[in-house]
């Protein structure tokens, strides 16, 4: 009966390797975003060149308006893509630390590099995520934001409540964090 209790627990202490599918799949759509990002915003280079050098008499104030919003959405939409990337990067490590095995090239270099990625336990993974996620937040509000017309004043009230809210979160979050020494 002992036999079958250590073979039992060293199969349960080993399905956490299971975690590395996760791990992986997290990294590859890291990838996969920090590229789709980056094209978005060489798309935006070679239209921003392409508006730049076309004839100054097209550049009517209708034509720069549809061209700025154009370039504002695109420039949020890859922040956003940005910020959901690292949001699957520091899960993904987060992951593998907490499960698999520390990572020791973070330890090491751990006076040259962030802290951001170091994930001690659970929480500290959850506050990392929980940060970026809430910047992904604000951009999706602020991306939206640009997009809506006032047609009423009640509207422009909205509006300053729902930035009202986004700074208190903020603020939340900054007085929540750890106190670093300067």
């Amino acid at each position: 009966m002992k036999r079958l209790e250590w073979l039992f627990e060293m199969f349960l202490w080993r399905s956490r390797f299971i975690v590395i599918l996760a791990v992986i799949s997290s990294l590859m759509s890291s990838f996969i975003l920090f590229l789709i990002a980056t094209a978005d915003v060489m798309t935006l280079v070679g239209k921003s060149l392409k508006y730049a050098m076309q004839d100054a008499r097209l550049r009517t104030t209708e034509a720069y308006e549809v061209f700025h919003n154009d370039v504002v959405g695109h420039v949020i939409g890859a922040v956003d893509d940005y910020l959901l990337a690292t949001v699957l990067l520091i899960f993904a490590l987060g992951l593998y630390e907490l499960f698999v095995s520390k990572i020791d090239q973070a330890e090491e270099d751990v006076h040259h590099s962030s802290r951001i990625l170091l994930i001690k336990n659970l929480d500290d993974l959850k506050d990392r995520l929980a940060k970026v996620v809430l910047m992904i937040l604000i951009v999706t509000f602020f991306k939206n934001v640009i997009h809506t017309t006032f047609e009423n004043p009640l509207n422009i009230l909205y509006l300053g409540g729902g930035i009202f809210l986004v700074a208190l979160a903020l603020y939340f979050t900054h007085q929540a964090g750890p106190k670093e020494e300067k």
